[in-house]
């Protein structure tokens, strides 16, 4: 996810006085505090290049892969032509033998296309535990909702819209709306939802930046936390589901610290390593069900002690701790 919630603010607004920022270097598209116009966005889209293949990456990996219980499924198309661009088709992965009155687990990965160990941790979850969370729950994987933006490696699709905050009613992200729209019709009542994204050095150098200008503010410059940490919903904290996760993945890599304010891009930390967001306010992806368990991971690939093999294990790490959370949570009910 990146970027802070509130970290962006209209030229009207007077900066805080508080030490908790600095301020960025201006985008070098459009003019300071003005909005971009198509103009704008034109010349946005014109710089985007493709880095990657997710036909080879992500769809052939999947179906190589794919565990007996699951069963994929085609949930639409982002159609990008009038743009210039191509199609590309939307897959998720669901238990096979889907039972009612089982609880429902949601994986949702590569909102933000960037983010690569959101869609490769997915993808290795679904390879080497889905099988083993079949056996106690219906689930649904939804593991590259952008692949526009996994090729660009693009925190937006080509509308210059960031997904993860367009997950809402009448979304005009199509990569949100057709997500939403799967998993209404695939799911019905979530019991658990974990979002996998990733905070990287990008956040500060291209895409705050670039959100700033879009939007006609000023960017406020945070330091990016170097260590795994999640993401809560305000409305939903549940911090022994949140501590649960920390624990897990702090066995795979380090886990974020508070800086000196007591912050994580800027937001409070609640307890070690997890920070929370008005998910449903924000157009959050956790946003988009009612699951009693929501988080958001957020893996650090920037840091020079982790790999990407270790950021992938941090987001399984995490997926399996949810599981095991929910597993015991049923039992008590």
């Amino acid at each position: 996810m990146g970027i802070a919630a509130t970290r962006t603010t209209g030229v009207t607004q007077t900066p805080s006085a508080a030490p908790v920022a600095t301020l960025g270097t201006p985008y070098d598209i459009g003019t300071p505090g003005t909005p971009w116009g198509p103009t704008e966005r034109a010349a946005w889209l014109q710089r985007q290049q493709r880095h990657r293949s997710h036909m080879e990456e992500v769809v052939t990996p999947l179906l190589a892969a794919l565990p007996a219980q699951a069963e994929l499924l085609s949930y639409g198309e982002l159609d990008y032509t009038r743009l210039g661009l191509g199609r590309y088709p939307l897959h998720a992965v669901r238990s096979r033998q889907w039972l009612a009155g089982r609880p429902t687990v949601l994986v949702t990965g590569g909102v933000h296309g960037y983010e690569t160990s959101g869609v490769q941790g997915a993808l290795q979850w679904i390879r080497d535990d889905f099988e083993r969370a079949a056996d106690r729950f219906n689930l649904l994987v939804l593991p590259c909702i952008s692949p526009w933006g996994y090729e660009t490696i693009n925190r937006w699709n080509p509308d210059a819209l960031d997904p993860n905050r367009q997950f809402k009613p009448g979304s005009p992200a199509a990569e949100s709306a057709l997500a939403m729209a799967c998993v209404a019709a695939q799911a019905g009542e979530v019991a658990l939802h974990i979002d996998l994204h990733e905070t990287t050095d990008t956040d500060n150098s291209e895409f705050g930046p670039a959100k700033a200008a879009r939007d006609g503010g000023v960017f406020h410059w945070d330091p990016i936390p170097d260590g795994f940490y999640l993401v809560g919903d305000t409305e939903r904290p549940a911090p022994a589901f949140q501590r649960a996760l920390i624990d897990a993945v702090r066995q795979v890599t380090h886990i974020a610290e508070a800086d000196e304010r007591g912050c994580i891009l800027g937001e409070a930390v609640q307890q070690q390593g997890v920070i929370n967001y008005a998910k449903r306010t924000l157009g959050l992806c956790g946003a988009m069900t009612a699951a009693r368990f929501v988080t958001t991971t957020e893996v650090y690939p920037d840091s020079p002690t982790a790999s990407p093999a270790q950021c992938n294990a941090a987001q399984v790490a995490a997926v399996n701790a949810a599981v095991e959370f929910l597993t015991q949570a049923s039992k008590e009910c």
